[in-house]
């Protein structure tokens, strides 16, 4: 089997490649440490399974999947990351990946994942399906934040966290003065006028814990 490993922890690679390794005796094992080398790795190499956290340096896991998902439509995409279902899980399955799971049960159940994602399924835990089914209601009238796209999506839910400007800066590599921006666009979009504001509204929708 050849697996891609996209994760910026070294700690989290190196379990991952000793969890797929005690149960895959033919094994080859990519890593990438950040989204460009997510993608150079893809565009270069055949994968069976590519394995994608959300959260690394320049750009978001949810970027890079659906860019992924163009380039290389057929290869499953496994989210695994620790932020909780609530926050991604819904977006990213909508995007095109084959299954989302927390770093927290992944000892438990990776296996079990990746072996129903490769034989062409989709791994779901029993509280996302809720969180699917709830999600089919609330398509009928979408909440202000399904009309962000990724990036702004993700800038929303850093500050909601508590996250100043400066930091959400440095944990994307972005600029101060380009996270404002999107800022702006956020609160347009959603119809509000402070940072409280959108916490207020992440909480209440459990986007953020």
């Amino acid at each position: 089997m050849r697996v891609l490993i996209a994760d910026d922890h070294p700690v989290v690679r190196r379990g991952l490649r000793q969890l797929l390794a005690d149960e895959y005796r033919s094994l080859t094992v990519g890593e990438a440490q950040d989204a460009g080398e997510a993608l150079k790795l893809a565009r270069e190499q055949g994968w069976d399974i590519i394995i994608l956290d959300i959260s690394m340096p320049g750009r978001s896991g949810l970027e890079v999947l659906r860019e992924l998902k163009r380039e290389r439509p057929k290869v499953p995409v496994l989210i695994l990351t620790s932020h909780p279902e609530e926050q991604y899980a819904v977006r990213v399955l909508r995007a095109g990946a084959s299954g989302y799971m927390t770093k927290e049960s992944a000892a438990e159940y990776l296996i079990e994942a990746v072996k129903k994602v490769l034989e062409g399924g989709r791994y779901v835990s029993p509280k996302l399906a809720e969180l699917l089914a709830s999600s089919v209601e609330i398509d009928r009238e979408k909440p202000p934040h399904e009309s962000l796209s990724d990036r702004e999506y993700n800038v929303l839910c850093l500050i909601a966290s508590g996250k100043t400007v400066g930091e959400v800066a440095e944990e994307l590599s972005l600029s101060v003065k380009t996270v404002s921006t999107y800022r702006a666009r956020i609160l347009g979009k959603m119809g509000m006028r402070t940072n409280a504001e959108l916490t207020h509204y992440a909480l209440k929708n459990g986007l953020v814990g």
